[in-house]
């Protein structure tokens, strides 16, 4: 099949546009140890203080590890297993064990509707069962598409916590409407009732568990460790996967306004900034697909600390982003290839800790 010319320029134009020159690689990369293998999607993971770490695959199984050795917990409800769709995030309470929950997001087909959604829950650990399981939100109406359920959990210093869900695919209906779920960040107190100075609770018809709108599919969500903001990324279509930092209120913009395109190469918008939209303070052309997101606050990385790490699921690598306040002003892979990096956490102890599908839990292990 013969292709025109302005085809083929057009089509090399788009490519030179889609092309990833502002990220270097790391000069001696740094090594790791494999923690577990027994988690093939360690979707989320976080610690207790006396060092053991329960951890979600998105399959619907999550496992305690502990010492050496990792145990399958019972207790959790069956998730829908779609697409994008799982088990997704844990975070174990701030205050715990005064405060003895776990928090999950995951894919639910609770509800009238054929599919799923997305699902915000808590439950307690008595030995190697999960215990007092109970459904903080349900997102609704179900659907059967596969993707954009987000969905990541954090708590801010006031003892709120926020999660996001993705707009489920449905781009042209949910992330600019507050009266539906999809596409928002939202945010609770930690027993799940809704805060009464969250921003849309006094509005008819919208969903008071909102914070924040016009998002796309958030996979990353993090505290900054000095200012106390929530950062949240997420991904884009083909570019514009963004870095945001939430406030409330905020309109995200998606898809109203992006720095990417669709899949296909035609244009979604040519806005990619107006007034009452919020700008991102990052975005990555082309897309990295980033998933999990942590600020490394530990000198036992001084190249890593005070910065910011994101996995990337589409290339294969851990991306280091250096931070001069809010701007990112250097991007560097490390972990080059160690597969597609899901989740990333910072332990108690100040290691940095990887989820790598197909490979495990890993420990990035400091350069002497």
């Amino acid at each position: 099949m013969k292709l025109s010319l302005s085809f083929c320029f057009a089509f090399s134009l788009l490519a030179c546009a889609q092309e990833d020159t502002s990220i270097t690689t790391i000069e001696v990369d740094y090594e790791y140890e494999i923690i577990t293998d027994q988690v093939n999607m360690p979707w989320g993971f976080d610690f207790f203080d006396d060092g053991r770490i329960v951890i979600t695959d998105k399959s619907g199984e999550v496992y305690l590890y502990d010492d050496g050795s990792t145990t399958k917990l019972s207790g959790f409800p069956e998730v829908y297993n779609r697409g994008q769709g799982g088990l997704l995030d844990v975070k174990i309470h701030p205050e715990y064990p005064e405060q003895p929950w776990i928090y999950f997001t995951y894919a639910s087909t609770e509800g009238k509707a054929k599919g799923g959604h997305t699902a915000f829950a808590r439950a307690q650990l008595t030995g190697s069962q999960l215990t007092d399981f109970e459904v903080l939100y349900k997102a609704s109406p179900n659907t059967t598409k596969g993707v954009h359920f987000g969905s990541r959990i954090e708590f801010d210093r006031q003892g709120y916590v926020y999660i996001s869900i993705g707009e489920r695919g449905e781009r042209d209906v949910n992330p600019q409407d507050i009266s539906r779920d999809g596409g928002k960040i939202y945010r609770f107190h930690a027993d799940g009732r809704i805060p009464n100075d969250n921003p849309f609770v006094n509005e008819d018809n919208a969903k008071k568990a909102i914070y924040s709108y016009g998002h796309r599919n958030p996979q990353g969500m993090e505290i900054h460790p000095q200012t106390g903001k929530i950062w949240v990324h997420e991904h884009g279509p083909r570019g514009g996967d963004e870095i945001n930092i939430i406030k409330k209120a905020a309109n995200y913009g998606w898809p109203v306004v992006t720095y990417g395109i669709n899949y296909s190469g035609t244009s979604i918008t040519d806005e990619t900034q107006k007034p009452g939209m919020t700008q991102p303070i990052h975005y990555w052309v082309p897309s990295i697909a980033p998933s999990g997101m942590a600020f490394v606050n530990s000198t036992k990385y001084p190249h890593l600390n005070a910065n910011l790490l994101v996995g990337s699921l589409k290339f294969m690598y851990l991306e280091h982003l250096e931070l001069d306040g809010d701007k990112v002003v250097k991007r560097e892979k490390i972990l080059d290839k160690i597969g597609r990096v899901r989740s990333v956490e910072q332990s108690p102890d100040g290691f940095i800790y990887v989820g790598v599908e197909g490979v495990g839990l890993v420990k990035i292990l400091p350069k002497s």
